[in-house]
């Protein structure tokens, strides 16, 4: 045998001989012991569902909670939410809000990455007198959106100045980080 043909046989057959052997169907793979594997993926989730972020009140501080929601909300849908208050789930982890009574937030709209929430005046006998909080949960609740990076609070199409954590009026467009030293740390 000529040895130009040997070379070119042995590289066929060593490519194709690699000993992996073929299956018709796939295969559940076991990890050695003591090798941890990932989490296992969540598969029986529908198609299009998102994860909503709220932040809701627990001694005084804000928490930042996921909820599951069948498709991404919009900015007026994620403050609808958010007004609606904790659930059951929420309430029984001792998470309530301090939204009502302390603002009467109408709506929310968005123009390019600034959201604009609409305030009305509030009642007289509210009897609330947690407004930062109150504020703090919809700015921070609409800043965990990666379409929103501030918030600004609005009476009558005016800028309304609001309570920031370091307990001054801002009429200014708001973010998380005027709210930080109210923030439980996730």
């Amino acid at each position: 045998m000529n040895h130009r043909h040997v070379a070119p046989l042995a590289l066929v057959a060593l490519l194709t001989g690699c000993g992996v052997p073929t299956d018709d169907t796939p295969r559940t793979v076991v990890p050695p012991w003591g090798v941890r594997s990932a989490a296992p993926v969540d598969t029986t989730a529908p198609a299009g569902r998102a994860d909503e972020t709220l932040c809701l009140v627990r001694d005084n501080r804000i928490v930042s909670v996921v909820r599951h929601v069948d498709r991404p909300p919009t900015v007026e849908d994620h403050l609808r939410h958010l007004l609606a208050g904790p659930g059951t789930a929420e309430r029984d982890s001792d998470l309530t809000s301090a939204l009502p009574g302390a603002v009467d937030a109408t709506g929310a709209t968005a123009t390019g990455t600034q959201a604009r929430v609409a305030v009305d005046e509030p009642d007289d006998d509210a009897g609330r007198s947690d407004e930062v909080l109150a504020f703090g949960q919809i700015v921070c609740t609409l800043t965990s959106r990666d379409d929103v990076t501030t918030v600004v609070f609005l009476r009558d199409g005016r800028p309304l100045a609001v309570p920031r954590a370091d307990g001054l009026l801002s009429e200014q467009p708001l973010t998380r980080a005027d709210y930080a030293p109210l923030i439980t740390p996730d």
